[in-house]
């Protein structure tokens, strides 16, 4: 914020967000969650948040939270590894949201501030803004979870393979990335290499949605994203190098699709295909598609032409023969 406007204090950041100010101890946490301090604190350290030690650190929300993980360990629902690993994901998915969205409202915190024509006595640009948007920003991230939930569930009972070991799945994986992003990084201002990422990142996530697709997750000059069907994913790598690499404005891009046998965890996937779509972007030239056999294989012949490229080492994969890919 501008030197102009009031900073917060601690004390009023934890009263605007968390409802209250810290009045427990993690050892008085740990008590009033039922669980041992050392479980506590693993469960905090997991969540993403650092250790506090012995300081009056902790609110209410805090032992309600651990009350109900403490709760489904009790009960068996989950072991303490599952909930650890639940928890990560959790802390993980929630840092990068509350980043992306300080990030991206804080100028307009400033300027709702400075327009407001009455402001109360202690109050700051982040209270007035997260204060009104806050509990409402709550309804739409239970909604967009649940939908997500239900989603992921949907697609799991679907795909889930019993011949397969538990929590493996058949998918085509596609890396798409920004060709010489480090040199266009060390030629741009942070405002322009800033605005071109968000664009790269949204246009790419829009494709992604509108083929059934889910987008992995972002890399600021990548993105890696998978499709339940080959074609479906062809398309999308189609679909990013038109909003991408055919916009003159816009660095060309490079894609990769490998197929076969992957898990999905803690919202990432991982397994050989991961790793090979993109090493194949290496191989790729600019806008173009370049996939592995498995995928070639599943392409329609009367939809898409495939063209065999020379064998060529590619690193962890020995030598590879790729396969560049294009609409007939």
């Amino acid at each position: 914020m501008t030197a102009d406007l009031p900073r917060p204090t601690p004390q009023e950041i934890d009263l605007t967000f968390l409802g209250s100010v810290p009045t427990y101890t993690a050892a008085e946490v740990a008590e009033r969650a039922g669980m041992s301090l050392e479980q506590a604190r693993r469960i905090w350290r997991t969540l993403g948040f650092p250790d506090r030690g012995e300081e009056v650190a902790y609110t209410d929300a805090d032992v309600a939270a651990l009350s109900v993980l403490g709760d489904v360990i009790g009960e068996g629902l989950l072991d303490l590894d599952m909930a650890l690993n639940v928890a990560r994901g959790v802390g993980l998915s929630m840092a990068r949201l509350a980043d992306w969205e300080v990030g991206a409202l804080t100028q307009r915190a400033d300027d709702l501030f400075r327009e407001s024509p009455e402001v109360a006595e202690g109050e700051t640009p982040s209270s007035l803004m997260f204060g009104q948007y806050g509990a409402r920003f709550e309804l739409l991230m239970s909604y967009a979870w649940r939908r997500h939930l239900a989603a992921a569930v949907a697609r799991m009972e679907a795909t889930r393979d019993l011949r397969l070991q538990p929590g493996t799945t058949h998918l085509t994986v596609g890396f798409a990335d920004i060709v010489g992003f480090t040199a266009l990084s060390n030629e741009a201002t942070r405002q322009e290499i800033g605005d071109l990422v968000e664009l790269f990142e949204s246009r790419c996530a829009d494709v992604i949605g509108s083929n059934h697709g889910r987008l992995i997750k972002s890399m600021g000059d990548a993105v890696l994203f998978v499709n339940d069907e080959p074609l479906r994913a062809f398309a999308t790598a189609e679909g990013i190098i038109n909003v991408i690499g055919r916009d003159k404005r816009m660095p060309d891009v490079r894609v990769g699709l490998a197929t076969g046998s992957v898990v999905l965890r803690l919202g990432d996937v991982f397994g050989p295909p991961v790793n090979l779509a993109s090493r194949l972007t290496a191989v790729a030239r600019r806008n173009r598609i370049i996939v592995d056999h498995a995928t070639a294989g599943a392409l329609p012949r009367d939809q898409v032409e495939s063209r065999p490229l020379p064998p060529r080492p590619v690193r962890g994969f020995g030598v590879v023969e790729p396969v560049a890919v294009r609409r007939t």
